[in-house]
This record gives structure tokens, sequence and C-alpha cells, in this order.
């Protein structure tokens, strides 16, 4: 069998090499976008059913931290306002005393008023009587002004322990932990019974529904895509052989930058790229960092 020089096999190795990335128009990195989920309340966790892989959806209820202090603080706000408010004072059995002489008064009033008609009695002793129902008409009022006052002072008192209760009832909502977004748990950063401060990250997440390919293209390129553009994606699936996807072209840069090293295009004489994002749904096989190329259609 005859040998091939070492410079021959060389060269057609390169050729070979150079041919098949003549083959895409652009390569780049699957990403997508990730939602760092992190604590709102104080204490320690006591449950946390969250697993690396694991697929959540919005709204779902995934733990909780530990609440008893705060429901603790809650109900002794709450007993504080009640025993303020039992020192309302009781308006109607404090001037029930003086309704039951104005009553007198006002029925004394209309006797006489009829006395005074047949003239059995004098024009003197109506104005005498009726004087009185009006000093008794003022006691009154003057009673149930100071009583008002009293009890929109003591009302006033419990504002900020409502305002405190409203602030503790938040901090509890926020200590039970419900996953805000649909995606799959990409990393785990808090373990049960360890303390959760607010800001303290506890999972990434993310939708890997569909992926996102950020390839760049060089200038000669940049005309041909458009938003909106059906493209082909490949990435490797074995020796010399690819999967095929379609993407769907959802964002072209506007401003040009350097080729990124770890970046090949096509053109390699290009100094200055537009960095593209290509949408693919994902069946799967498609992984964040994984290198994918791309052909234009």
């Amino acid at each position: 069998m005859k040998k091939i020089p070492f410079i021959v096999l060389f060269a057609l190795v390169a050729l070979g090499s150079c041919n098949q990335k003549d083959k895409f128009d652009a390569s780049g990195t699957f990403e997508t976008e990730e939602t760092i989920i992190s604590a709102e309340g104080t204490g320690r966790i006591k449950e946390f059913k969250v697993e690396e892989g694991q697929t959540l959806k919005a709204g779902e209820y995934i733990g909780f931290i530990d609440t008893a202090q705060l429901y603790f603080n809650k109900k002794n706000l709450e007993a504080q306002i009640q025993a303020g408010l039992s020192r309302r004072p009781d308006v109607a059995a404090q001037v029930a005393s003086l309704q039951v002489q104005l009553q007198n008064a006002q029925h004394e009033q209309g006797r006489i008023a009829s006395l005074v008609k047949a003239d059995a009695a004098t024009q003197k002793q109506l104005d005498d009587q009726t004087s009185m129902v009006a000093q008794i008409q003022k006691q009154i009022d003057a009673q149930l002004s100071t009583l008002d006052i009293s009890t929109q002072s003591i009302n006033k008192e419990t504002v900020p322990l409502r305002a405190l209760i409203q602030q503790i009832s938040d901090q509890l909502s926020k200590c039970y932990l419900v996953n805000p977004v649909n995606g799959t748990v990409l990393s785990k950063y808090a373990r049960v019974d360890e303390e959760a401060t607010p800001g303290k990250p506890l999972y990434k997440i993310a939708d890997i529904s569909s992926l996102i390919l950020r390839a760049y293209i060089t200038n000669n390129q940049f005309s041909q895509l458009k938003l909106g553009q059906k493209v082909k994606v490949f990435i490797d699936n074995g020796p010399d052989k690819y999967k095929e996807y379609e993407g769907t072209v959802t964002w072209i840069s506007d401003k040009a930058e350097f080729t990124p090293k770890t970046i090949e295009t096509k053109d390699e004489r290009a100094n200055l790229v537009w960095a593209t994002k290509i949408t693919v749904k994902n069946d799967g096989f498609l992984k964040i960092g994984m290198y994918g190329e791309v052909k234009f259609q």
C-alpha cells in the first residue's frame, strides 16, 4: 500500500475543514434568559421543594420560611389594638342620664304650653321651661363633643399599630415561597434549615422550551438578514453529521463589535461583526452553552 506523504495528508484535512466550515454562514452558542429567584423573607427555611432539572410553573408553591416570630409579633400588636379600643367611651351610656332629663324637660315644656293656652300657667313659666330644655341640650352636645374627641384620639393611637400589622402581614406573605415564572431549575443555591435573608439567591430558573443561538455575522451578511426571517440551524450529531433545526431571527444588533475570539465567521478577514439572536424550539437535545451553526435560507 502506497503511503500518502504527510504534507499532502495535512493539506487534504485542512481543505476538508475549510470546505466544512464554508457550508455555514455563521456560528455561535446557545443561551437563554435566566432568572435568579431570591428570598424576600427572613428566617430559617422550613420547606424547599426545588431540585435541579425540575420543571416549575408560575405560581407554584415550593416551600416556606419560618414565620413563628412574625406571627407572634402580629398577635401582640392585635392585642394592643384591642386594649386601646377598649378604652373608648360608651357614648350612649354616658349621655343616657342627660337624655332622660331632656325628655322629662321637653314633656314638662309641652304640659306648660298647654296650660298657657288654657290660661292656667304664665308665659314666664313656659319661657323658664324652654330655657331649661335648651340648657340640657347644650350639655348633651358638649358631652357628645368631648366623647367624640376622646374616641378619635384613641382611634388615632391604633393607626401606627395597624400599619405595623400590615407590614408584618406583607412579611408573612413573602415567607411563602412561590415560583414566579415557568421554566426549568438550572441551579439550586439553598437548602432546608439554612437561614434566608432578603436578596439571598434560592435557585436559578430558565424557560428552555426554546433556546437562543447568539451568532455573529459579517458586514456582507448584515444586509441578508431581517427580523422574523427563517434560517437553518445545525448542531453536531456524530462525526461529520449534523442535526438540523429551524430558527427564527428575533434580534439583530444595530452596533458592530470586534469579532469575539471564540466565534468563527465565514469571512475570517472581517474584524467587525454584528450580534444576532436566533430562537430555536428545543426538542430536548439543545443545551445551554452548546455550539450551533447557521445557514441562511
